[in-house]
């Protein structure tokens, strides 16, 4: 079902490297994989020139769909584009280190989201916003910890003294909460509860920094004993939890399937072999949908005819302290279907191909590559052509594009499956 029939013609039930050559061709030429960044290197969530949709505010930054984007970017091998991207991530963090140092004192409660570290900002004055929101997640703080991990062990990036300084103040307030045990908002800035998914992050970024500890300053008393007993616990509660999203007995937060769970698959690899087809099983025979793939079930946000019951400043607020009022207007099997994930599930079946050359995980891996590429907007969106929306929603029965078009993240994941989509082909 491609929203822009130019692509079906691009396709083929097998690719050589000369086939996704011409699609990447195609694409760059389209500015599909074109990512705007700020002057400071960093991204905003979505990029958009019609200026009645700054009412979204995804012209702001989000450390999590940063640190996504910039991974891309460490995928194709642009390290400078990665660097000047965590380096201004880290220099936002020196600059309110507070929230960090008063939450891990004892100074700060860190119940209350808005005294802890902020994971949504204004990118461009490096400034935190006045608004309320929901910044604890946990999640956010360990993808940041897992990219500059990565970054310095491959020696793409020099550890210095500010960078160390915000990841010893980030593993330090990670224990100081308990993460493993903690209720956060997670991936999805919503209603706070003890999920795998956060958990998860944060046990890949520790791991990553327990194997390069001796770059860490010994003052910060940060040891490798403090990090091997945290993830110990990171382990201890994912195996618990695994392959559900949360257990937790209350029925408003418990959930079995989430579709952020497919993260510890890739880019992470946190998760055994067996519990990763296990949760790429659960999204795909759960969540997915003919346009994308649901988030989880029962999710409210962009419902059916979303944008006819509520009001613009109403849509992308924060609500984890209410669901109420959005879970109101859900009906099942009217979650919007999202366009992040299918990209992320080609990557694993071709991840998984180049290991077990089994034909139907490289069946699998170019039916999401398609999927993927289906959901690329039509000539005549209103948002523009052959752009990645965060979803489709039901307006008036029929599935459309959201406002949030296009997402920066749903791009960057479409580029790193056309990049495995590659390797697969040239293998």
């Amino acid at each position: 079902m491609f929203q822009n029939q130019r692509l079906e013609g691009l396709t083929h039930s097998r690719y050589t490297v000369e086939n996704l050559q011409k699609i990447e061709h195609f694409l760059t030429e389209a500015k599909t994989f074109e990512f705007p960044k700020l002057h400071n290197g960093l991204f905003p969530a979505a990029m958009s020139l019609q200026p009645e949709l700054s009412y979204t505010g995804y012209q702001n930054v989000w450390l999590r769909d940063n640190i996504h984007v910039a991974h891309m970017h460490f995928r194709i091998g642009n390290y400078e584009i990665v660097e000047n991207c965590l380096r201004s991530l880290v220099k936002f963090y020196i600059k309110y280190e507070h929230r960090f140092i008063d939450c891990i004192a004892g100074k700060a409660d860190p119940s209350d989201v808005m005294q802890r570290p902020h994971i949504r900002f204004d990118g461009v004055n490096l400034q935190e916003l006045p608004e309320k929101w929901a910044h604890a997640q946990n999640d956010a703080l360990g993808y940041l910890l897992w990219l500059l991990g990565r970054m310095i062990a491959d020696q793409k990036m020099e550890a210095t003294a500010d960078v160390l300084q915000v990841v010893s103040h980030i593993i330090a307030f990670l224990s100081s909460v308990n993460y493993w045990q903690e209720e956060d908002c997670g991936h999805w800035e919503e209603a706070k509860k003890v999920e795998a998914s956060s958990i998860g992050v944060v046990v890949a970024g520790l791991k990553i920094w327990q194997s390069i500890h001796p770059q860490l300053p010994a003052e910060s008393g940060i040891s490798l004993e403090l990090m091997n007993t945290m993830i110990d616990h990171g382990q201890s509660a994912l195996d618990q939890i695994l392959p559900a999203e949360c257990i937790q007995d209350d029925p408003e937060i418990n959930r079995r399937y989430d579709a952020a769970l497919l993260f510890l698959v890739y880019p992470l690899q946190v998760v055994s072999e067996t519990m990763a087809r296990q949760i790429v099983s659960d999204v795909t025979t759960r969540l997915q949908g003919d346009y994308g793939i649901k988030r989880y079930l029962g999710d409210s946000y962009w419902c059916a005819d979303y944008k006819d019951k509520l009001a613009p400043e109403q849509r992308t607020t924060e609500f984890a302290d209410d669901m109420s009022v959005r879970d109101a207007l859900w009906k099942p099997d009217e979650e919007a279907q999202w366009c992040i994930f299918d990209s992320i599930i080609s990557t694993i079946y071709g991840i998984w191909y180049s290991q077990t050359k089994n034909p139907d995980d490289l069946s699998q891996q170019i039916f999401y590559f398609h999927r993927a590429l289906s959901q690329l907007t039509a000539d005549d969106c209103p948002w523009g052509s052959l752009l990645g929306p965060e979803s489709y929603f039901l307006e008036k029965g029929t599935f459309i594009p959201n406002d949030i078009t296009p997402l920066l993240w749903t791009q960057a994941n479409l580029r790193i499956a056309l990049e495995q989509m590659k390797a697969t082909a040239s293998s």
